[in-house]
């Protein structure tokens, strides 16, 4: 697993690539607490290089968007490839996350 944070005023995006799976989550979720502050508004985790995702990997993503919901912040997932995408649409996690089709589509949706 890689991952990127950028940070633009309150607005953090975060780079997901390769796998979160059982083996690395812990790790993913360590590096997701880290990252985020209390005073970021907007936060969207960018999974266009992420090609694979476990069930280990979605609890992570459920914990991180109930921590920001707790601190006010707006979140979502953008840029799903068509594995990632139907794993959360299996999970129906679709249907509790915010998902856009890229990056910029996130941006403008939770910033306007």
């Amino acid at each position: 697993m890689a991952i990127d944070f950028q940070r633009d005023e309150s607005t953090l995006i975060i780079q997901a690539a390769e796998r979160v799976d059982s083996t690395n989550a812990q790790r993913f979720l360590e590096d997701l607490d880290a990252a985020i502050e209390p005073t970021d508004q907007v936060v969207i985790l960018d999974m266009g290089k992420l090609t694979y995702i476990s069930s280990a990997g979605l609890r992570v993503i459920l914990q991180t968007a109930k921590t920001l919901q707790r601190q006010n912040s707006n979140f979502a997932l953008c840029a799903l490839s068509g594995t990632v995408r139907e794993v959360f649409e299996i999970s129906g996690f679709d249907q509790v996350i915010s998902i856009h089709d890229s990056q910029s589509d996130a941006l403008a949706a939770l910033k306007s």
